[in-house]
């Protein structure tokens, strides 16, 4: 019969017993993180862990017995970066989700893998669970249900992910900047048919680049960033306040 604890989470398995283990596990995810930072995922394996870590792939096994597993075990190592420091848990709920919103979009940035690659497990690791536990916290004074709470928690998480996936992983508006010249030729050509009025208008009679250079070259994701936080908070203050309008009347 297997023993209960073959199936439980990885986090909740004690690491194997040994007089003096060669390795230890947080060596082996130090290096799978390293690795998915650099590479991506895909190129984690546990082969390749031995290899850097000039093991036999069984001895990596003995630590961690699939890949699964560890990368359930690197989705709490990030998700560990993600937790604030009491001193800044302090304060209201705009402060503290806009805490967590900044430090979630740098923790991010320094492991872009872990938008889409996270594993399910990991999501409810111990230091996912404490992340959870500090979005709760910050929106529990709103006066809103459990569930919209929730939402609002989910809303901020959804709006970093996809920002950094597509603003800070992606060229954004600082490509523009870099752009060859000969692009402009392309879009005044473009332009000329009247198709796209609306482009035609931002750039007017301007060199095409040169516009557009002018229009979005104050715009780097940092201020992206900044404004378009400020406005989601700002639309879940009007729900706080319609709702407690409503409850009042």
């Amino acid at each position: 019969m297997a023993d209960v604890r073959d199936s439980a989470p990885i986090w909740a398995r004690s690491e194997p017993g040994a007089r003096k283990p060669r390795f230890t596990r947080a060596q082996i995810i130090r290096v799978g993180l390293a690795i998915a930072d650099g590479e991506g995922i895909d190129a984690v394996s546990m082969r390749r862990i031995a290899t850097e870590l000039g093991a036999g792939t069984m001895t990596v096994y003995h630590y961690v017995p699939s890949k699964r597993d560890l990368v359930a075990l690197m989705t709490d190592e990030v998700m560990a970066e993600l937790l604030l420091p009491a001193r800044e848990l302090t304060g209201d709920w705009r402060h503290v989700l806009t805490a967590l919103a900044r430090r979630t979009r740098a923790v991010f940035r320094s492991h872009p893998w872990a938008i889409t690659g996270m594993d399910e497990q990991g999501r409810m690791s111990p230091h996912a669970m404490r992340h959870f536990e500090q979005s709760l916290a910050a929106v529990a004074g709103t006066g809103l249900d459990a569930r919209t709470r929730v939402e609002i928690v989910g809303m901020v998480d959804d709006f970093v992910s996809g920002f950094v996936l597509k603003s800070d992983i992606e060229p954004g508006a600082e490509a523009v900047q870099s752009a060859p010249d000969a692009l402009g030729e392309y879009l005044r050509s473009e332009l000329s048919g009247g198709e796209y009025p609306h482009i035609q208008e931002l750039v007017g009679d301007r060199e095409p680049m040169a516009a557009l250079r002018e229009t979005l070259g104050g715009l780097t994701s940092d201020i992206r960033f900044e404004r378009a936080l400020e406005r989601l908070l700002d639309g879940i203050t009007l729900e706080i306040e319609r709702r407690t309008a409503s409850a009042e009347g």
